[in-house]
């Protein structure tokens, strides 16, 4: 069994790896794992390119939803992106933030960064920052941001709990969030759950979805809310990068679902610390 630290350290290295991939690469994997596959193109992230504010530089194929059109962002907003990658979700939330608002966007994987903020450079926008930093400890202030976006990478933490406490503490009072993620419903059989390559590739990170909704109660948050879902499937010719031929089958057979979630959640507007509503 791998230690947190070593989950985090394999993560940190494959996506050092896809900041340097194009984006056809990265979106035939699973969320860019590098399990590239014949059958399917974009297995997980959805599209983009109608989205004002898209910058095709920034797009890595990554994700596994659209968080930056479900977000009830406002102009003037300050809003903060977790593994924020090449800038993709942040370009698009600075178009609905102008220049009065500010994106800021955090990831721990340097050449994530800097690719980021290359294309920021490039689009001459100075109100959005990227901060290298893990999302378990943020390295912003407290109650900064109207808005919290992310887009398939709480999956990848192993201490999702210690994540959303972080979100309650930079949400300002009454401000939200808006995550896609990657859930289960079903346990993930253990062939699969345990292959590191995977959980970089956003699978074995998963936990159930009514887990996943239960922690974000308990943190504190309010008008939980699933604005949308989808469910995944994960070709053969990826599963059998991973698994022997015979055993191709056991995540078909085994009736758990591999599910794509956005979810949108509030900071009560009277609540002090995380819990006490």
């Amino acid at each position: 069994m791998q230690t947190e630290q070593e989950l985090k350290n394999l993560v940190k290295e494959k996506y050092s790896e896809i900041a340097l991939q194009d984006k056809e690469t990265n979106a035939s994997s699973c969320c860019g794992s590098g399990c590239c596959s014949s059958e399917v193109y974009n297995i997980m992230s959805d599209d983009y390119t109608n989205l004002e504010g898209y910058n095709a530089n920034a797009d890595l194929g990554l994700g596994c939803g659209l968080p930056t059109e479900f977000a009830l962002i406002k102009t003037g907003d300050t809003v903060i992106d977790l593994g924020s990658g090449a800038g993709n979700d942040c370009f698009i939330a600075r178009n609905i933030t102008g220049a009065s608002g500010k994106v800021i966007g955090i990831d721990f994987t340097p050449a994530m960064i800097d690719k980021a903020r290359l294309n920021a450079e490039k689009l001459g926008l100075n109100n959005v920052e990227f901060r290298m930093g893990d999302i378990e400890k943020m390295p912003v202030t407290a109650n900064i941001a109207d808005v919290v976006v992310s887009n398939c990478v709480i999956n990848l933490v192993p201490n999702k709990a210690t994540v959303f406490s972080e979100i309650f503490r930079v949400l300002k009072k009454g401000g939200h969030f808006s995550i896609s993620d990657v859930v289960l419903n079903g346990q993930l059989p253990d062939k699969i759950k345990h292959i590191a390559e995977m959980y970089a590739g956003c699978i074995s990170g998963a936990i159930q979805k009514n887990d996943y909704i239960n922690l974000l109660q308990q943190t504190g948050f309010t008008n939980i809310s699933i604005q949308k879902e989808k469910v995944i499937t994960i070709p053969q010719d990826i599963l059998t990068n991973y698994l022997l031929p015979e055993d191709t089958n056991i995540l078909k057979d085994s009736g758990t679902s591999i599910v794509s979630i956005t979810v949108y959640a509030e900071k009560p507007t009277a609540c002090c610390e995380p819990g006490c509503c």
